[in-house]
């Protein structure tokens, strides 16, 4: 037997390590054990490996390997750092290799039972030995990771406070956002693919409560049609914010600041452009509720749309980035760790897109949740509430969301054209290996670990169960798009389109304007945050946005935890896809005044790490 253990170090060149071995077979029911020696550091790729032929006649076979235990000496005199154990390879005297991943610390005096070879699913195992290995490794894991997921959506926290240099406008998209901010087009354009592109829809007809008229809007669409032709035709789209309706928000200097919770009307004009052609900025009509024109004044109008602007910023934090990422990947992972042993294939699909997810979400309570927006902590419980209770499992899928919306053909729409070739992609990555492991719809339903999975993530219309290979490799889909794709897109781009507070604010100073003509740019200036609240929210935002040494980008496993041959191959063809559409997109950037890089596949971090 040839046996290589392969550790990650950060420390010095030489690490000494002592500890023991053993393997559990079949043949024989044989343990061996050895004592590892000095472990040297490659200094060139800060992965060490000890490779040990054992003090064992070699062409002696133990029979079949099914656990090996890694285990740290608690005797060893000297000093020394823990071990990180990536993996321990081994070799048989019959030539087989096999992978046992490990991926975690080891201290002095732990014992550590690996599971290796194929993945494998609960009907199949067949050992009392392994079958109890399985069912132990999930207990254990069941009393560390426990949760209830409603408090896992909603939850209490403080904001943090981030500080940045003075040169904090230095990116492209972020100046062209100062140059061009009071552009209507440009208002239009982030609707469709800035920080939230969740919220426009096509409308065919005007909800009650929006007192627009075609004398009203006539003069902003093409000559010689109307409002009740465009929509027809299916050029006028809707922003409607009525989840903000209510929502209490915090006190300020003794008084509670106020947000809109407005209508929004946009025409997509003969150039393309998506115009926004009326304003509202409360659900009610009434006489202090007017509807604000492009035709107004420039204070009047550049207000009604930073009102707009703000709510949606603040729907996009709360519901959209926060709940339906952060918390959503939080509940999967968890489920993920509690329910799939770690031989399981769908454990070795999904683990890599948890990477740091819980570690990062407990920082997002304390940065995104904080008290310093216009909602504090009650408001925006209340509006995760809200966003929750209409949450379902067609929203979260691409394909399906942008159908309900109308949005299938409307151009200019970088989100939706990247983000369904992604979807497609990451598809098709999925049902090869969902359907290697699972040939027939059988497989599925006998497999008790996978349907204890989906009973403990349903929840507002998700599955409760799953039926067929079809409905996992949906779900599969959706979950990995979530904590990757739709995560990169709510996220790398904030600092872009959101640091520049006259665009946009999550904390507005001054209530929504209740009359035309009595505004000024005076107004405006004084609505916005002042200096130090703009510090606070610009450096967090540049936090958020910050790329750091160790991303894994979409497509990567650094962890080898597959075995066999047929899912490596699979990895390989993913990864070669991601790249010719990454070349795709570039060249379509190099085209565009504004390009959009956030769904490019090397800016989509395989997990939400930020």
């Amino acid at each position: 037997y040839w046996i290589e253990l392969f550790m990650d170090y950060n420390n010095d060149k030489f690490s000494p390590a002592s500890g023991l071995v053993h393997l559990a077979s079949i043949g024989e029911g044989t343990l061996f054990s050895f004592r590892t020696a000095l472990i040297e550091k490659n200094s060139s790729e800060n992965l060490s490996h000890l490779a040990v032929a054992p003090d064992f006649p070699a062409v002696m076979s133990l029979g079949k390997l099914l656990l090996v235990k890694a285990e740290k000496d608690p005797f060893f005199l000297i000093s020394e750092d823990e071990w990180y154990c990536s993996r321990i390879v081994v070799t048989t005297p019959e030539g087989d290799v096999v992978l046992f991943p490990c991926y975690r610390w080891i201290s002095r005096g732990e014992l550590v039972e690996l599971r290796g070879g194929r993945a494998m699913k609960v009907f199949e195992d067949d050992h009392p030995l392994l079958i109890d290995h399985r069912r132990n490794e999930l207990l254990d894991k069941k009393k560390l990771y426990h949760s209830d997921y409603e408090q896992v959506l909603i939850c209490k926290s403080s904001m943090i406070t981030d500080k940045i240099g003075n040169n904090i406008f230095c990116q492209c998209v972020s100046e062209y956002v100062m140059q061009h901010w009071k552009d209507d087009d440009f208002f239009g354009f982030q609707f469709l693919n800035a920080i939230n592109p969740n919220v426009i829809k096509r409308c065919s007809e005007l909800p009650p409560n929006f007192s627009v008229t075609e004398e009203m809007v006539k003069p902003f669409l093409r000559d010689g049609t109307s409002l009740k032709q465009e929509m027809g035709k299916g050029n006028i789209f809707i922003c409607d914010q009525k989840i903000m309706d209510g929502i209490p928000t915090r006190m300020y200097d003794g008084h509670p600041l106020q947000v809109a919770a407005g209508l929004c009307l946009f025409y997509m004009n003969p150039e393309n452009k998506l115009m926004p052609i009326a304003i509202q900025l409360h659900q009610q009509p009434s006489e202090q509720n007017p509807i604000f024109l492009p035709s107004d004044s420039e204070a009047d109008w550049l207000l009604a749309k930073l009102f707009i602007r703000s709510s949606d910023l603040l729907e996009h934090q709360a519901v959209y980035h926060l709940m339906s990422t952060h918390f959503l990947a939080e509940v999967f992972a968890i489920a993920t760790f509690r329910c799939f042993p770690e031989i399981h294939p769908l454990y070795k699909l999904l683990i890599p897109h948890f990477r740091y997810t819980l570690n990062v979400n407990s920082g997002a309570r304390n940065s995104l949740l904080g008290p310093d927006g216009s909602l504090g902590y009650e408001g925006i419980k209340e509006l995760m509430r809200r966003g929750l209770s209409r949450m379902t499992y067609s929203s979260l899928c691409l394909p399906e969301n942008i159908a309900a919306r109308g949005l299938q053909s409307i151009p200019n729409f970088y989100y939706r054209d990247d983000g369904l070739k992604l979807w497609n992609i990451i598809n098709s990555f999925v049902k090869y290996i969902v359907e290697h492991y699972y040939p027939s719809d059988s497989d599925v339903c006998k497999d008790t670990e996978l349907q204890e999975w989906i009973n403990e993530i349903f929840t507002h219309g998700f599955p409760a169960s799953f039926n067929t290979v079809e409905e996992v490799i949906k779900f599969i889909t959706m979950v990995i798009f979530t904590v990757s794709v739709q995560h990169a897109a709510l996220n790398n781009e904030q600092f872009d389109y959101s640091s520049w507070m006259p665009y946009g604010s999550g904390l507005l100073h001054k209530p929504a304007p209740t009359t035309k003509g009595q505004s000024s740019m005076t107004t405006l200036l004084e609505t916005l945050p002042n200096i130090g609240e703009t510090v606070k929210f610009a450096g967090m935002l540049w936090v958020l946005s910050h790329k750091y040494t160790d991303v894994v980008l979409l497509g990567q496993y650094p962890e080898e935890r597959f075995d066999e041959p047929t899912p490596k191959q699979m990895i390989k063809e993913f990864q070669a896809e991601l790249s010719y559409l990454s070349e795709e997109i570039t060249a379509r950037n190099s085209r565009l005044e504004v390009p959009y890089t956030y769904l490019n596949p090397t800016e989509i971090e395989n997990s939400v790490t930020i």
